[in-house]
């Protein structure tokens, strides 16, 4: 079962922190992380009780030699060419799981898109301004942000492009 909390604790995950030093309204999701569930996001979005399409995960990709991070729901996969283009990029592939957790600071399936110790390029696909709130992780496993899609295009300066898939 999912707790809410507007309130952080103090210090919190690095993503939370950029938010609250932003002024940015958002709402933290907790739940107990089952190690043995095949997908993070999936298991985010059941536990919340929030619809796949509202949870987005971040994957970390190579562009021509860049790091790129895409956010896309969880219930769908990145679409690498589309990454590319909006980028303007002609070839993306999946970053090495450890060079992206070294790079954002985060572990994989906790790689939020908020608060990365390197700033890199971002693309929030284009879904996410379908709807008023979305989630992302806060920065580890079991524990999700509920924000305003434009406040987490705002943060990462992202880009907006179809870049997932069903």
């Amino acid at each position: 079962m999912a707790k809410k909390s507007k309130k952080q604790q103090p210090g919190g995950t690095p993503a939370t922190v950029a938010l609250t030093a932003a002024g940015v309204t958002y709402t933290v999701h907790s739940y107990d992380h089952d190690p043995a569930h095949p997908s993070y996001g999936e298991e985010a979005a059941e536990a919340m009780g929030v619809s796949p399409d509202r949870v987005f995960k971040t994957l970390v990709a190579d562009v021509d030699g860049t790091l790129t991070v895409a956010v896309v729901p969880v219930a769908g996969q990145l679409d690498l060419k589309a990454l590319a283009a909006a980028v303007g990029g002609k070839r993306a592939a999946m970053a090495d799981p450890a060079l992206a957790e070294r790079t954002t600071g985060y572990v994989r399936g906790g790689i939020s898109p908020l608060g990365q110790r390197k700033k890199l390029p971002t693309v929030l696909d284009e879904s996410a301004s379908s709807h008023p709130t979305v989630c992302v992780s806060a920065g580890r496993r079991g524990l999700e942000v509920e924000l305003a899609p434009e406040d987490l295009a705002k943060l990462t300066e992202a880009v907006l492009a179809p870049v997932g898939r069903a």
